[in-house]
């Protein structure tokens, strides 16, 4: 009993020390369509304990940031720039104190509508999806934070049977799997679920996997993926179909155990799933629909199978919610409209997963993609 005691003394310091060294604020990054009237990334601070946004800065004259991603160390966010065939790739030195961006340099794309971007955990490369080519790039990062021309280029080929949507390869996702062995890539355009093998060291970073792919349902359109938190199994979310797959990883060849439709029976009308994350808890996940289902779909997660069942449906109160993210605390939900220029707070239910609305909300022009990082 002493001895026990004596390791809870020990460590009752440690843990104080971890409460209190917890992050309360957040910065939120948006990344936005130039087109209307944003003029680049804006930055908020976000307050966790009553989910209030409050403005930092903006950095302008940047084209079409449509999609961030922020290194792991919260020192820069490198922007892709969704400029049709002058497709480019941007990277800003970023400070957490008081949210300031600061441009570094831009490389191109190596392709058209470059549209998703991600980065390593070690900062060596970053992974570019370029929609309209249907190609997949990667640029190393300078010790600096800036990049490098692309080092490599992967082009898919094929097509599906939507001959409006689908006439050619459509690459919309590039996301590394949690131990990074496997980069992840959707390709709209042919139905597929593309698995290469990430290597940092070698000069050419990604090789097919086996297998290099899964074929999903014809004219669905695979999106955007996001895995478990216990790592073993990965949602892939349709567009066009407005489905979610779940499949068991299994190492690098994924099994799918279930499909679920995110409209209901009745639905009529457009439909364009967009977004899908989940709590830090790994409770529950969350999509988003655009176009006339604009709207949020609810689930929770079967811890053991990993297996979804629905929980709500929720109105965003804006036109095509295009991104949405959960705070690190999993307290609040915020979904970006784009075409109505807002952006909604929503409380997260720790106990059964279901949205509120809040009467918080901020504009912003045509707001595409949200993250959070740590304020310091």
């Amino acid at each position: 009993m002493k001895r026990l005691l004596l390791i809870i003394s020990l460590l009752f310091p440690v843990l104080t020390y971890a409460q209190k060294q917890a992050p309360s604020t957040y910065d939120l990054l948006i990344g936005t369509y130039t087109k209307g009237t944003s003029k680049g990334i804006l930055v908020y601070r976000f307050y966790t304990e009553t989910g209030r946004l409050a403005y930092l800065s903006q950095i302008e004259g940047v084209s079409n940031p449509s999609y961030l991603c922020v290194s792991k160390n919260n020192r820069y966010v490198y922007a892709v720039n969704e400029d049709g065939k002058n497709g480019g790739v941007s990277s800003f030195s970023f400070q957490p104190t008081d949210g300031k961006l600061t441009f570094l340099n831009r490389q191109t794309s190596a392709g058209s509508d470059p549209c998703y971007i991600s980065v390593d955990g070690d900062q060596k490369n970053v992974f570019v999806a370029n929609y309209s080519s249907g190609s997949l790039s990667v640029l190393p990062i300078n010790e600096d934070g800036s990049l490098r021309p692309p080092s490599q280029v992967i082009q898919d080929q094929g097509k599906g049977p939507n001959a409006g949507r689908q006439e050619g390869p459509h690459i919309h996702t590039a996301f590394l799997s949690p131990n990074e062995k496997y980069l992840l890539f959707t390709d709209l355009g042919t139905d597929k679920l593309n698995l290469y093998r990430y290597r940092p060291s070698k000069p050419l970073p990604l090789s097919p996997s086996a297998p290099a792919f899964v074929t999903t349902a014809p004219g669905t359109g695979p999106r955007h993926v996001v895995f478990s938190n216990n790592k073993k199994y990965v949602y892939l979310l349709h567009e066009m179909g407005s489905n979610i797959n779940v499949y068991h990883f299994n190492g690098g060849k994924p099994e799918r155990v279930q499909t679920v439709k995110m409209l209901p029976d009745d639905f009529k009308g457009t439909n364009g799933a967009a977004a899908i994350h989940i709590t830090p808890d790994g409770k529950f996940l969350y999509a988003s629909d655009r176009l006339d289902a604009s709207g949020l779909v609810a689930y929770s997660i079967n811890q053991e199978t990993g297996e979804l069942t629905f929980i709500q449906r929720q109105s965003t109160f804006g036109k095509n919610p295009r991104d949405f993210a959960i705070d690190p605390t999993g307290k609040f939900l915020i979904a970006a409209n784009q075409d109505s220029d807002n952006i909604i707070v929503f409380k997260i239910d720790a106990a059964t997963g279901k949205l509120t609305p809040t009467n918080l909300r901020i504009q912003a022009g045509n707001p595409v993609c949200l993250k959070f990082t740590p304020a310091e």
